[in-house]
């Protein structure tokens, strides 16, 4: 009896080795069999997200990149637009990449768009450009300032992400402020435009594709680009301001400054860079009763050309009535800086008006 039992226990012991030594040959060999033919194992997947994806989400599917699959929450993965890109429409036929059977890592795909990446910004470009270069707001990226500068698609989109920062006007500004760092400070000054507010966003003043306009402004001119939102600048007047038509940025800081309004520099200092004080010579005119120094050109004759000349002389003390600036403040007197339609400012004022209401 002994001995039966002792038989049976090596028995069993002899059948459990066996079906072991059989599972373990039998993974081995499927084991073997994925690293050998990586083409099978993809040729019987299914699309997840683009047309045609199968051979790239065999690897990178939920459980290796999930971040990769948001493309199918975005514009670039609507299946039933005919435009709608494949992997290998941005990322080139990356032949390497998908038949490599060795066990390290694979080569990169041809073309790569995260931080790390080789390839050149042209050829990131090259691939976005192939569906949106005959886009109205991106056909004059070539030659464009960001185009010059080696700065890539990829650097400001995330193609791949639901949210696209750079197209939210919250949180735009943020994505252009990696590069152009001195306009966050110039934002965080008292007087600026209401970007950090999220009510104005840099894409409202600027198209970063690409303009016929100075500082890829969004118009033809910084005027013109002003005026859309400031309409009520634009005029006609009887009595242009010449700053004004010709560039605003020549009195405003548009980012943002310390004096209010947007102004480069405090009234009356802003007014000095074009003109003098009240009654010093250089002024175009000066207002009724000032006195100005012997010999200064008060009026010319407009059909002779005869001209006439102060004959007082300053006061005493050295002040030629800077007084009348009342309290510094140009804009006390000269309320229509921007254009007047104020016909006749008095005979004694030349020219006749002075932007007065």
């Amino acid at each position: 009896m002994k001995k039966y039992i002792e038989v049976k226990r090596l028995v069993l012991v002899a059948l459990h080795a066996a079906a072991l030594g059989a599972a373990l040959l039998g993974g081995a060999a499927y084991a073997a069999d994925v690293v050998k033919t990586p083409v099978l194992a993809s040729a019987s997947a299914k699309d997840l997200v683009l047309n045609g994806d199968a051979k790239c989400t065999a690897c990178h599917d939920e459980a290796d990149s999930p971040n990769l699959l948001a493309i199918g929450k975005t514009k670039h993965g609507v299946k039933a637009d005919g435009r709608t890109p494949t992997c290998t429409s941005c990322h080139g036929d990356s032949e390497k990449h998908l038949g490599y059977k060795g066990k390290d890592k694979p080569p990169k795909p041809d073309r790569t768009f995260d931080k790390n990446s080789k390839t050149p910004a042209l050829a990131k470009n090259e691939a976005c450009l192939s569906c949106h270069q005959k886009d109205a707001k991106r056909h004059l990226w070539a030659g464009s300032a960001h185009e010059t500068n080696d700065v890539a698609c990829s650097s400001c989109h995330s193609v791949h992400a639901p949210h696209d920062k750079v197209r939210d006007k919250r949180t735009q500004p943020e994505v252009c402020y990696t590069c152009h760092k001195e306009q966050r400070t110039q934002f965080n000054k008292q007087s600026h435009h209401p970007t950090p507010e999220g009510k104005v966003s840099c894409s409202d003043c600027h198209n970063a594709h690409g303009s016929a306009g100075p500082k890829l402004m969004k118009r033809d001119s910084v005027v013109e680009t002003c005026y859309t939102c400031h309409m009520e600048k634009r005029g006609p007047f009887v009595h242009n301001h010449r700053p004004v038509s010709d560039d605003c940025s020549n009195c405003h800081m548009p980012h943002g400054t310390t004096a209010d309004n947007l102004l480069k520099a405090r009234p009356p200092m802003v007014c000095y860079q074009c003109h003098s004080g009240h009654g010093t010579p250089g002024i175009a005119g000066v207002a009724p009763g000032t006195v100005v120094p012997k010999g200064t050109v008060t009026a010319i004759n407009a059909t002779t050309g005869a001209k006439t000349t102060s004959t007082a002389i300053a006061n005493s003390v050295g002040k030629i009535n800077t007084n009348i600036e009342q309290a510094r403040g140009c804009l006390n007197c000269h309320t229509e800086i921007h254009g007047s339609n104020n016909p006749n400012g008095g005979q004694n004022l030349l020219p006749p008006a002075f932007f007065l209401r």
